[in-house]
């Protein structure tokens, strides 16, 4: 039987060869080709049968078949046409067939069905959008297991102080709890890519925190701009306290708050940060806690970020 299996894996990938597939570099295309590292995906995804998986970049299908066999249904979002008439006719006249719905086109502007695990082999250049697309999602989903670049992975999982340390990191673990789970060497895959990947699992938070997200993303793109400045100097940039009197003049009318007069933006945000003892601070130093509390007291003296 499995001699069988690899017969018709290898027929695949001749079927596309004599076809003349060229993997598309503008999309990212490195297909996983090692079946030890996609079983080992799919078992730290920890699937059941009732699950719906949503699977990004599902290339040939040598992951979705594996998944299909475990779940109740896989929604495949596929940009490359020809790469979806592949994958329709690998699952055509088997069981497969009516558990496999593939969604054509950019997943990052395509409206995501509800799933409850996330499993892809993520082309590197959507990796960030895509994270935080998948974590602003409702309802929210049980776990993704992704594969991305090896430093982006890092990133993910940066603490305070690490060098690799940065908005991404603080964004993502806002959200959720990311672990890395392994690294994948460059010839796993075809063509093979130029770096090194790593796969991570990222669950969120849930409840997620009480926070307003385009807020907190306002404020760690501030402080994260030099991340190795203080936020007192990275809050003296005119370019920063003009957006924040726009939006502080705006949120005023809104609630018909009235606004004293000469309103000096630079003298409200030092006194905010040094009552704080925030003025000396530097984001590469700080965790979530640090900038919920900053966020909460702009908040609180009405100046916002978005």
């Amino acid at each position: 039987m499995p001699k069988e299996k690899s017969v018709k894996k290898s027929r695949i990938h001749q079927d596309i060869q004599k076809q003349g597939i060229v993997f598309n570099k503008d999309f990212g295309q490195h297909i996983l080709k090692n079946p030890l590292v996609i079983t080992s995906m799919i078992d730290k995804s920890a699937l059941r049968n009732t699950d719906v998986v949503l699977e990004i970049g599902p290339g040939t299908g040598n992951m979705t078949v594996k998944i299909l066999e475990k779940v109740k249904k896989v929604v495949a979002c596929e940009i490359d046409t020809r790469l979806v008439a592949e994958l329709q006719k690998r699952v055509q006249g088997t069981p497969f067939q009516t558990k496999l719905q593939i969604l054509v086109g950019d997943v990052l502007k395509a409206e995501l069905p509800f799933f409850d695990v996330c499993v892809a082999n993520v082309p590197y250049q959507i990796s960030s959008p895509l994270i935080f697309k998948l974590l602003l999602h409702r309802p929210l989903f049980r776990c993704a297991v992704l594969m991305f670049q090896r430093e982006f992975a890092q990133r993910l999982v940066a603490k305070p102080g690490d060098k690799l340390y940065c908005r991404l990191s603080i964004n993502t673990q806002l959200l959720a709890r990311v672990d890395m789970l392994m690294k994948v060497g460059k010839n796993n895959f075809k063509p093979p890519p130029k770096v090194e990947s790593s796969v991570v699992r990222i669950e969120p938070r849930n409840p997620p925190p009480p926070v307003n997200f385009t807020e907190w993303d306002g404020l760690t793109r501030i402080a994260f701009l030099r991340k190795n400045k203080t936020l007192g100097a990275a809050f003296k940039q005119s370019s920063v306290l003009d957006m924040l009197e726009k939006n502080y003049k705006l949120h005023c009318s809104i609630r018909n708050i009235e606004i004293t007069d000469p309103l000096n933006m630079q003298e409200k945000v030092t006194k905010i940060l040094e009552d704080l003892n925030a003025d000396q601070m530097r984001a590469k130093n700080m965790d979530i806690d640090d900038f919920m509390k900053i966020l909460y007291a702009f908040n609180s003296a009405d100046i916002h970020f978005s």
